[in-house]
């Protein structure tokens, strides 16, 4: 379950600027709530003081709920359950089937509705449909309320080019313990096509709060050819992506993380956090002083995977084989419909190593597409205790079992991250930015099987 925060003060709801007017209209606000302010307000709020977070967002469910009504707080477009709640209020409002998710169906009648009204923004008094804020708190309210920072969100659109639009707003999370002093984000929203918002990106580096880290969450896939994208990378600390979302060309998005690594850029994946308690079990099987020696024994690989992205498979499979000194030399691909492939390595001692990956269809797809499913580590050395097979704890390991073998296994159960959205994984790296040389090095291998 996603962390809740407690309920929004709104410094500021979104307001329509001037690019030029962004800087004047937030220093206003927080000269309000200064402990000096000229209001008279005995309640003071905090700035940003962590760092710039800029969230590129191709998907506009979030802009066009706020305009007709039904989502309040900040258009930040980080999901979580205050946008969940917005979808399942306008899902229910247009009789679609209710499950919290965007679709492409609901995305045509918010568009519809909008244009009904011309453009205009549905206002509270207007808009009966309305989901309140009470019905979940948003993962940006928790990153403010541990982090005061700036989130500058990019929402490109399609159609005519009308220049850049922006808004400006302020939020906090009321503490408790400190109802007198709010710990806020400060929010600006950047609206346009892509050629509008490439024009303006001098101007967005200003945005930018130069003495603190910045920060770039790009939910899209990787475009290293686009301008907007070269230009946030090189003034960002670290550029965060979610490998879930490349399921057109997974290996070749995977490859562009790869390049950007080479490059010098921190990258971070999202996905990658999802395999720590695959990694940490696989590590832990062979910790026995009985085993240890025996992981150098390992030539056979099974690795399953749910249908669809290969991207944690693949980022395993590096991980796996950089920790052990396996040089890829070959890859091959059997069957369509399983996905199935087969990639071979070299070991150090000059043993060939076989890994087969496959993909399975599966029933449900929750909201990790390509989610590891089984592994088992194996050898074509009958006296050799190395046999180690894991599985998740929603599939079980029955593949692995029909295949023969596992009742000489070690076998485990592996459990899932708590919550393993994205908008979670993000609010905790938030903690922690800096370079990940085992996710780096990982990748490398990746990179180097994907090339084969």
């Amino acid at each position: 379950m996603a962390p809740k925060s407690a309920p929004l003060v709104s410094l500021q709801a979104p307001k329509d600027v001037s690019l030029n007017e962004v800087e004047q209209e937030l220093s206003q606000i927080w000269q309000s709530y200064s402990p000096n302010g000229g209001d008279g307000s005995s309640m003071v709020a905090t700035r940003a003081t962590t760092f710039t977070l800029v969230v590129y967002e191709p998907e506009e469910t979030q802009r066009l709920l706020a305009m007709m009504g039904f989502y309040t707080g900040p258009v930040d477009g980080i999901d979580g359950p205050r946008t969940e709640a917005a979808i399942q209020a306008a899902q229910a409002a247009y009789k679609l089937s209710i499950d919290g998710k965007s679709s492409p169906e609901l995305l045509t009648k918010l568009r519809e509705d909008l244009a009904k009204r011309k453009g205009e923004t549905v206002q509270d008094q207007d808009a009966p449909r309305y989901a309140s804020d009470a019905a979940g708190s948003g993962i940006a309210d928790v990153v403010a309320s541990q982090n005061p920072c700036r989130i500058i969100s990019l929402f490109p659109v399609a159609g005519e080019d009308e220049g850049v639009s922006a808004q400006v707003s302020a939020y906090c999370p009321i503490n408790k313990a400190s109802q007198a002093a709010l710990i806020c984000c400060e929010y600006i929203t950047l609206k346009g096509t892509e050629p509008a918002l490439e024009r303006v990106s001098e101007l967005m580096s200003s945005l930018l709060i130069s003495e603190l880290p910045r920060i770039v969450w790009w939910k899209g896939t990787p475009n290293l050819d686009q301008d907007l994208f070269q230009k946030l990378a090189k003034l960002s600390n670290q550029v965060i992506f979610d490998s879930n979302r490349f399921t057109a060309d997974t290996e070749g998005d995977l490859l562009k993380l790869a390049t950007l690594i080479e490059d010098g850029v921190l990258v971070t994946d999202l996905n990658w956090r999802r395999l720590a308690a695959w990694q940490e079990l696989a590590a832990e099987a062979f910790d026995a002083p009985g085993r240890r020696e025996a992981i150098w024994e390992v030539d056979r690989v099974v690795i399953d995977y749910e249908k669809g992205n290969p991207a944690q498979a693949l980022m395993y499979l590096g991980w796996l084989a950089s920790r052990l000194g396996w040089e890829p030399t070959s890859r091959k691909r059997e069957d369509d419909f399983y996905e199935l492939q087969r990639v071979y390595f070299t070991a150090a001692n000059g043993r060939e190593i076989e890994v087969e990956l496959a993909g399975i269809p599966t029933a449900n797809i929750g909201d990790v597409k390509g989610d590891m499913v089984s592994l088992k580590l194996d050898s074509t050395n009958s006296q050799a205790d190395c046999c180690t097979v894991l599985c998740s704890g929603t599939t079980g390991c029955m593949r692995m079992e029909a295949a023969g073998g596992a009742q000489t296994c070690k076998i485990n159960q592996v459990t899932p991250l708590n919550d393993q959205k994205a908008e979670t994984l993000l609010s905790e790296q938030l903690q922690r930015v800096g370079q990940d040389v085992l996710y780096e090095e990982s990748m490398a291998v990746t990179a180097k099987i994907i090339t084969l």
